[in-house]
């Protein structure tokens, strides 16, 4: 088995295991909780939320969840390593479900027009897993946002 297999390969979470997690640490799985993970859950590949997008969507589906909570349960799944907190290029925190390896993934973003393309890089997992083992740390999530200026960008007219 490799490195990358035995640190990064984790069962998808579900609300069982998210409400075991959380009772361990002294938490519980209350129904906002369980809803937030049941978005990221179902969003689609590709697809990142910010704290915003997550309220309006919740608000669409009838639910009542403030904009305050959604706040918190994002960064507590953050911290728990079941959402990959993501700086894109809009100036805000997105956040996306943090997939086990071979799922895994980084992120390539244009800085004019926002543009986003994942792609997967054995490499930088293997080197985040190994300094994290080395160091003794327990590895929940490893990426790498590159920032650059696209094809299209680069071809308008517009300066940099």
């Amino acid at each position: 088995m490799s490195i990358l297999e035995k640190i990064m390969i984790a069962p998808p979470y579900t609300a069982a295991s998210l409400k075991a997690e959380l009772n361990e640490k002294g938490w519980r799985l209350t129904p906002q909780r369980e809803k937030i993970l049941h978005i990221f859950q179902n969003l689609p590949k590709g697809n990142h939320l910010s704290a915003e997008d997550l309220h309006n969507t919740l608000q669409q589906e009838g639910e009542a969840i403030s904009l305050s909570t959604i706040y918190r349960t994002l960064k507590l799944m953050a911290r728990m390593g079941i959402l990959r907190e993501l700086e894109l290029a809009e100036g805000h925190k997105h956040y996306e479900l943090n997939q086990p390896y071979p799922y895994h993934h980084h992120h390539l973003i244009c800085v004019r027009c926002s543009k986003t393309i994942e792609f997967k890089s054995d490499p930088v997992l293997k080197i985040g897993a190994k300094t994290a083992q080395k160091e003794g740390y327990h590895l929940l999530d490893c990426q790498l946002t590159i920032h650059a200026v696209c094809p299209t960008c680069q071809r308008s007219l517009l300066p940099i």
